[in-house]
């Protein structure tokens, strides 16, 4: 969205949603992934008619396009890190705008179907991030195993049900264990990630909206320098220190533009609404950068205007 269109008052037009159930929202599926598990988790949200598909580029496109109102998809993971597929999205191909976000802790389960034992397994299915969140677990439980990468957890859980009886003999899928419970598999093993306090941030995204200020809120902006030189960076982030405004999250990424040329995913306490937040933000176009404005929203747990959590 245009900063300058965005920022020319500092205000923000307040969200509100009465009726979930007159709602529709896009989410990785198939039924029993993480990002089933957190959109539920949301007591208002799971009022909504919630939307499997099957990649969250899909997931994203649908709300783009408005075939559904909102798309809700992971973005960080505590061990993993970023996203890309939704980060670079939002950032350089979307006007969707974030309005919330969501903290899930992620456990991992080892499953099969019924019968076959661990020593039985000779390929494992999941998606990347989990395969990567659990790879000592593989490699001291499963050693000379082949990986196989899936379109999300419970998809792989899905494929291990519908495989054929040879291929299910000594397959595995790693997942959450509600998708053993979903799709008739046996947990082999039950918290496997490699490390504790592992969890997922998922965001809730739709076009133009921006949700009403909490006092407890959070920005997400993309800076793209007009001048690579020395100090640059630094002249960014005194914007921010000289206002006492914290960030919570600063990333390089690729500008698509050629090797050595990136941007600036910065996430930051405030809302677009604060005068502190909309000068900050006007400083920084005029003297340093393009900005492209992802949203202003509730930090995970905050109750917001017409939020039910």
């Amino acid at each position: 969205m245009s900063l300058s269109s965005l920022i020319v008052t500092a205000s923000a037009a307040p969200a509100s949603v009465d009726d979930w159930s007159n709602r529709t929202i896009a989410f990785l599926g198939p039924v029993g992934t993480f990002s089933e598990a957190a959109l539920l988790g949301q007591a208002d949200l799971a009022r909504a008619r919630c939307v499997p598909m099957a990649t969250f580029a899909d997931v994203l496109q649908a709300a783009e396009n408005r075939e559904v109102d909102y798309a809700f998809v992971a973005i960080e993971n505590a061990i993993e890190g970023t996203v890309n597929v939704t980060q670079d999205t939002l950032a350089f191909d979307s006007t969707l705008l974030i309005q919330r976000e969501v903290v899930l802790p992620i456990h991992l389960a080892l499953m099969a179907r019924p019968g076959v034992k661990i020593e039985d397994i000779t390929h494992v299915w999941s998606y990347p991030h989990a395969l990567a969140q659990s790879r000592k677990f593989v490699a001291r439980e499963l050693p000379g195993v082949a990986s196989e990468p899936s379109n999300s957890t419970a998809d792989a859980a899905r494929m291990l049900a519908e495989a054929d009886s040879d291929l299910a003999a000594t397959g595995a899928a790693i997942a959450p264990e509600r998708a053993a419970e979903v799709y008739g598999l046996d947990v082999l093993a039950h918290e496997i990630e490699d490390h504790d306090g592992n969890a997922t941030r998922f965001v809730l995204v739709a076009p133009e909206v921006i949700p009403a200020p909490t006092g407890r809120d959070k920005t997400t902006i993309v800076v793209f320098q007009h001048v690579d030189a020395p100090g640059s960076l630094l002249s960014i982030l005194q914007e921010f220190d000289a206002r006492g405004i914290n960030l919570t999250k600063l990333e390089s990424r690729p500008t698509r533009h050629g090797l050595g040329h990136y941007c600036f995913l910065i996430d930051f306490e405030g809302h677009i609404d604060d005068e502190v937040v909309a000068d900050a933000l006007r400083s920084l176009k005029s003297k340093h950068a393009e900005v492209k404005f992802m949203g202003s929203y509730p930090v995970a747990g905050e109750h917001g205007l017409g939020l039910d959590h």
